[in-house]
């Protein structure tokens, strides 16, 4: 039964009850066959020897919390995952967060304790269980000692010996992973997410026009709750890099914020520029006192490897302030890697700074308790859409791709006045933008191909989110009410992903992907025929007449052979095939009599007229076909407006391997699409003349005569 239990790829709550009973019952301790005791699940790359053991043999009494969690309980083992731990000691300020992740009725003396542990993360929009047996890999710390205390935790531990919560909860995101050694280098905003679900913004704090400015939007975030981390990246001129205490390419946590009061006098030798008590920018003259903007960073080595400059904790700034000042921001100076910075030097050493919003998805398992996590404001109004790029249909590429942008899947947000009295009505658009409309918006694209529906003011390049390199594109803008769309994108066409875009707004805001309604539309190809194809016109007349028998009529064999010698010579293709034909007969002949007369065959060829000429607009190249994205720009020109799922189920059909709308192909497609369409209006329709009421008969009828 344990097997057929963890055989699922969903491990549920009431699986892990029903294993944990199983394991009880037998009096056994659960071993992970997912993710074994073995060398390969440490290093992928090369082997090891070290042990795996148990608490309770590393230890006596073990705990999976020791007087509960504490960002001081996240300390670095051997493994270069300080973005995994600079993401939990953040996670640790937030007890009903941390214990989302980290359900706390678990522990070692538990009556219901079998050697299983589980843990949750969010993973593309849903939160997901992981199990592990509490088997960890160990060394040998001292070769004299003798029982458990010979034994040394290699990764992930706490200050605590006997603390076990943080060492398990980094197994459990190795497992996620893969192994321990994939945790090595990463992002914190990836841990960040997964760990509350939220949306992670990154600034660069060396490039702030005012670091005031991004002070007061730490203190914001922290009010909100939202976890913070930084990094730090050395560059030549950095000239006082030297002893500063900092380290290159290392990744710490933003554990605090606060505007210090000091007397002028003192403040002016450590700061030029003050903020409010609420930590606002001000340039009024200062009074007799001044508020500090400093911030509270930490160290996931949790050693005294720390920032030595102004305000660190052997700083002589702190003895210019107040007892009372300094135990209302809980300064304490234990050499635990935790430190204090002005906001400048911040700026100066920082390279990037990521903080995770908090969403209704942060707390979805999380009881809402009294505290400041039940606070609206603590969490921002979220609207989700989970959907995919899919070769030759939706996975158009970049702006770069002018031709095939317009395919990618678009999305309608609507912003809410903020102000309710305002009823000013915005637009609303319930069609898909097409390559034209996207080009004429040019100078309006915000990260996510994000423009406004109309009032459309002009942009510079500031606004683009470049991810390559990364899972996630994220961006914060302040907008206007009204109806955006955004239209994600790969950087290259054909690229198939799966992704999932949100958006986070103060008031609750509406998603809706943006699609087509299958309709006909006016033709935007002109009718009048050229001269060239009325001396066609009556070569075809001529040629009808010598084909046509005493009957006047033409079956589709014979059509092939009248249409093949106007076709063959303006386009490359084999000629149309005789299924081809037997459907241009269908969708004319009306009586069913398999045969078209001149009157029928005239209507057919004013319909082909119309193809060819649509098909010659994109197929510029002149190459007898093109790309099947364009597939509905093509049939819009030809007056069919068709649905998301409709073009998906044509590029099935008629598109090839290469991902091209060949000639006869394209034509078989109208063909088809008029007959229907033809079908269904002719058919009584139901009281809101959506749906067509037809019989078992006549539906077969119009399904098998096509």
């Amino acid at each position: 039964m344990a097997e057929q239990l963890l055989g699922s790829s969903i491990v549920t709550e009431d699986k892990i009850t029903a294993l944990k009973s199983e394991l009880l019952a037998k009096d056994q301790l659960f071993e992970d066959q997912d993710f074994p005791a073995e060398s390969s699940n440490i290093y992928y790359t090369r082997k090891v020897n070290h042990a795996w053991k148990r608490p309770h043999e590393i230890c006596k009494n073990p705990k999976f919390f020791v007087g509960g969690a504490s960002r001081f309980d996240v300390n670095q083992g051997k493994l270069g995952n300080c973005w995994f731990l600079s993401a939990l000691a953040s996670l640790s300020l937030h007890p009903q967060l941390l214990h989302q992740v980290v359900p706390p009725d678990q522990d070692f003396d538990s009556s219901d304790y079998c050697g299983l542990f589980h843990f949750r993360f969010w993973q593309y929009g849903d939160w997901v269980n992981v199990i592990v047996d509490d088997r960890l890999p160990v060394c040998q710390q001292n070769n004299n000692a003798k029982g458990p205390s010979k034994w040394q935790l290699v990764f992930m531990q706490s200050a605590q010996r006997t603390e076990f919560w943080s060492a398990l909860l980094e197994k459990a995101y190795a497992k996620l992973a893969g192994s321990y050694e994939a945790l090595i280098g990463g992002l914190s905003s990836e841990a960040m997410e997964d760990f509350t679900g939220g949306i992670t913004v990154s600034y660069a704090p060396r490039q702030v026009p005012c670091p005031r400015v991004l002070f007061h939007t730490i203190l914001e975030a922290n009010k909100r709750s939202c976890l913070m981390n930084c990094s730090v990246v050395k560059t030549k001129n950095l000239s006082d890099w030297a002893g500063c205490g900092l380290d290159s390419r290392h990744a710490y946590s933003v554990t605090g914020a606060a505007p210090v009061k000091m007397k002028t006098q003192d403040a002016l030798l450590y700061c030029e520029s003050f903020v409010t008590e609420d930590g606002k920018p001000t340039d009024e003259p200062p009074g007799d006192t001044v508020f500090v903007p400093l911030v509270r960073i930490r160290n996931p080595w949790g050693s005294s490897r720390e920032w030595s400059g102004d305000w660190g904790d052997k700083s002589k700034a702190w003895a210019a302030v107040s007892a009372e000042e300094k135990a209302r921001i809980n300064v304490k100076f234990k050499g635990d890697g935790e430190f204090w910075m002005s906001i400048k030097d911040f700026c100066k050493f920082f390279s990037d700074l990521e903080m995770c919003h908090l969403g209704p998805e942060s707390l979805a398992h999380a009881r809402r308790q009294a505290g400041k996590l039940n606070d609206k404001r603590c969490c921002w109004e979220s609207v989700s859409h989970k959907s995919a790029w899919r070769k030759r249909l939706s996975a158009g590429g970049c702006r770069n791709n002018l031709r095939s942008f317009a395919s990618n899947p678009q999305f309608q947000v609507t912003v809410v006045d903020p102000d309710e009295t305002d009823n000013e009505q915005y637009g609303h658009s319930d069609r898909r933008l097409d390559a034209d409309q996207l080009a004429q918006a040019s100078g309006c694209w915000r990260p996510h191909a994000l423009h406004r529906l109309r009032d459309l003011p002009p942009q510079d390049g500031r606004h683009w989110a470049f991810g390559h390199e990364f899972l996630q594109v994220c961006f914060r803008h302040k907008l206007k009410p009204g109806n955006y769309v955004i239209v994600p994108s790969t950087y290259r066409p054909d690229f198939e992903m799966d992704f999932l875009l949100r958006v986070y707004t103060e008031r609750p805001a509406k998603l809706d992907e943006i699609d087509d309604v299958t309709a006909i539309v006016d033709l935007k190809i002109p009718m009048e025929p050229s001269a060239q194809e009325l001396t066609l016109e009556r070569a075809l007349r001529d040629a009808f007449a010598k084909v046509a028998g005493a009957d006047l009529e033409v079956d589709a064999y014979e059509l092939r052979d009248i249409l093949n010698i106007a076709f063959m010579k303006e386009f490359k293709f084999d000629g149309f095939c005789l299924e081809t034909c037997r459907s241009m007969v269908a969708m004319m002949d009306a009586d069913q009599s398999g045969k078209l007369g001149f009157q029928e065959f005239k209507t057919l060829w004013s319909s082909l007229r119309l193809w060819k000429t649509a098909f010659k607009k994109f197929d510029e190249d002149k190459s007898g076909n093109f790309n099947s994205y364009e597939l509905r720009q093509a049939l819009k020109a030809v007056g069919y407006r068709v649905s998301n799922k409709i073009f998906n189920c044509l590029v099935m059909r008629y598109a090839n391997r290469q991902g091209v709308i060949e000639f006869d192909d394209f034509i078989v497609c109208c063909v088809r699409l008029k007959t229907v369409f033809e079908t269904f209006s002719a058919q009584e329709k139901t009281a809101d003349g959506v749906s067509a009421l037809f019989s078992k008969d006549k539906y077969l009828s119009a399904a098998a005569y096509v």
